[in-house]
C-alpha cells in the first residue's frame, strides 16, 4: 500500500511539474527521479542499548540543557504519542520539552497530562495558548518559556532519535573546548512513511556552506540555536512557513558583523548523522511540497530580506523546483559580495556531461559524470550555487584585488576574455579568465585549478560554483 501511495505521489507531482516547467524540463526531472530510485538503498539503524547505555552514563554529569519547543495545533493522537516518547526515549537526561498548545479542543492537553500524569516525568511542560496564532507566534510563547542554553524546534507530526540530544551535546562540547561554542547546530535527516512503515530518502548534509543556504533551506531538521540568540531573533510571522530559514538567514546575518569581510561560519555546526525523523503523511510538506505553496513564497520574502539587509543588490526569484531560490545579482557576483574571490563554473565534456568545474578538498570534481540537464536528485545541489575548495581555471573569474594570485599560480598575467554561451534556447555574454598560454594536460588544469583556490582562501575570501556558468570543450 506504501509504494502505491508513493508511487502516486510521483505522477501528481509529475503532472504539477509539468504545468509549471514545460516537457522538456519534465522529461529530464523524471529520468533523474527514477535513476535516484533505483539506486536508493537506505535502512535506517537506531544506536543500540550498549550504545545508549554508554551514553547514558557519559551524560550523567550533562551540563547543557537542551529546551525542545513543539507548537501543537490539533495533533493527532498518535503522532502526539510519539513525538513525545521519542523526546523521553533520549540518552542525554538536561532536557525539557514545551509544548505551546494552540488547540481549539481540548485533545491534545488531556493527552500531554496523562503522559505527565503515568510518567511522572516534570520536564515535559505543557502551556495551553489563548489563541492561535499562528506557526511563529505558538512557536515564540514556548521560546519565551524555555529555560534551557540551547533552544531546539521539534514539529508536533515528528520525532527525534534516541542519541539526538547526546550527540548535540558533544558538539556543544567540542565546540567549546576549541573557544568557538556553537550559536546554531544541525543534523541530517530522513523520512517516516507513515503508510510503508519505513525510513527513506535520507537527507546526508554538507558542512555550513553559505551560498548553498542562499539557495535553499538544507539545514532545516534538527536543528537547535544558543538560547540567549533564539530568544533575540525569535520567530517572525511575517515568513510563517518558512519560519526556520527566516530564522536561519537571521542567525547568519548576526554572525556576520557589517564590517567583517566574512561571518564566523564556524560557530554553525553540522553533526552528520540522522537524529530527525520527518513524517511523511497527505498533509505535511515532506510528501507533498504543493500543500503548502504559500511557504515557497514565504522563503523567497526571507532571503530577499536577508539580501536588503547586507546590502547586496539582487533581485531573488523562484527557481523551477519548489523550496530552491536563484539570486540574480545586479550587477554580477564579484562586484556585490566582496567576501567572494573567485567565481567558477562547470565545464561538460562532449557528451553533454560535467567533467571539470568545481572541485571539493581533496580535488574531486562535484557532480563529475552528471548530464548537463539533471540537478543531482531530490536535493538539486548540482544547479545551486555554493562554496568550494576550488574551481577550474579555464571556467572562472577572480576578485580584482587578487589577480595577482594568478600569477603567482601560472606565471602569466590574468587576462579576461569574453564567450558567447547557450543559456536555455537563448545566448548570453560571460566572462572568464583567458588562459591562452597555459599548456597542460587534465592533471595539470586540475592542480593550477587546485592551487589558486587555495591561495584565495587562504586571503580569506570564498570560492563559489555557479553552475550558471557553463562551457564545453
Amino acid at each position: 500500500m506504501g509504494n502505491r501511495i508513493l508511487k502516486f505521489d510521483n505522477v501528481r507531482k509529475t503532472v504539477n511539474y509539468l504545468k509549471k516547467n514545460g516537457l522538456a524540463n519534465t522529461f529530464y526531472a523524471a529520468a533523474e527521479r527514477a535513476q535516484e530510485e533505483k539506486k536508493a538503498d537506505y535502512r535506517y539503524k537506531a544506536p543500540d542499548e550498549e550504545t545508549l547505555d554508554r551514553q547514558r552514563n557519559e551524560a550523567a554529569d550533562a551540563s547543557y540543557r537542551f529546551s525542545i519547543v513543539t507548537p501543537a495545533y490539533e495533533t493527532p493522537e498518535g503522532y502526539l504519542r510519539e513525538m513525545i516518547a521519542s523526546v523521553q526515549a533520549q540518552s542525554y537526561p538536561n532536557w525539557e520539552l514545551v509544548i505551546a498548545d494552540a488547540s481549539a479542543g481540548d485533545s491534545v492537553e488531556r493527552v500531554v497530562r496523562r503522559i505527565i500524569h503515568d510518567t511522572d516525568d516534570r520536564r515535559i511542560r505543557y502551556s495551553r495558548l489563548a489563541k492561535n496564532g499562528g506557526i511563529a507566534e505558538n512557536t515564540n510563547a514556548g521560546i519565551e518559556a524555555s529555560s534551557g542554553d540551547y533552544i531546539a524546534l521539534l514539529d508536533h507530526d515528528d520525532f527525534i532519535t534516541p542519541d539526538a540530544l547526546y550527540e548535540m551535546a558533544e558538539a556543544v562540547r567540542r565546540g567549546v573546548r576549541k573557544n568557538c561554542p556553537p550559536a546554531l547546530l544541525y543534523s541530517d535527516e530522513d523520512k517516516y512513511d507513515e503508510a510503508a512503515k519505513t525510513f527513506v530518502t535520507p537527507h546526508r548534509k554538507q558542512e555550513f556552506n553559505l551560498d548553498l543556504i542562499l539557495s535553499n533551506n538544507y539545514i532545516c531538521h534538527f536543528m537547535a540555536v544558543e538560547a540567549g540568540l533564539m530568544k533575540r531573533l525569535k520567530l517572525r510571522g511575517d515568513y510563517d512557513g518558512a519560519q526556520d530559514y527566516d530564522l536561519v538567514l537571521r542567525v547568519v546575518d548576526s554572525l556576520w558583523p557589517a564590517d567583517a569581510p566574512t561571518l564566523e561560519s564556524g560557530r554553525i555546526c553540522h553533526i552528520p548523522k540522522v537524529l530527525y525523523h520527518w513524517r511523511s503523511h497527505r498533509a505535511s510538506t515532506a510528501l507533498n511540497t504543493a500543500s503548502k505553496t504559500y511557504a515557497y513564497e514565504a522563503g523567497r520574502k526571507a532571503l530577499a530580506d536577508f539580501c536588503e539587509k547586507r546590502g547586496f543588490s539582487v533581485q531573488v526569484e523562484h527557481s523551477l523546483h519548489l523550496g530552491f531560490y536563484q539570486i540574480d545579482y545586479e550587477p554580477e557576483l564579484l562586484r556585490v559580495r566582496r567576501d567572494v574571490g573567485l567565481v567558477g563554473g562547470r565545464i561538460l565534456d562532449g557528451k553533454g556531461r560535467i567533467f571539470a568545474g568545481g572541485y571539493d578538498e581533496a580535488g574531486r570534481c562535484l557532480y563529475e559524470g552528471l548530464p548537463a540537464r539533471f540537478t543531482g536528485g531530490s536535493t538539486h545541489r548540482a544547479v545551486l550555487r555554493q562554496d568550494c575548495a576550488s574551481a577550474d581555471i579555464r571556467c572562472m573569474r577572480l576578485q580584482e584585488e587578487l589577480q595577482p594570485l594568478y600569477k603567482e599560480v601560472t606565471g602569466l598575467t590574468y587576462r579576461e576574455r569574453s564567450l558567447l554561451v547557450k543559456a536555455g534556447r537563448e545566448k548570453r555574454e560571460i566572462v572568464l579568465a583567458d588562459v591562452t598560454g597555459l599548456t597542460c594536460d587534465e592533471a595539470g588544469y586540475r592542480k593550477l585549478s587546485m592551487a589558486l583556490g587555495e591561495a584565495v582562501r587562504e586571503a580569506g575570501y570564498l570560492v563559489v560554483w555557479d553552475p550558471g556558468i557553463t562551457i564545453s570543450i
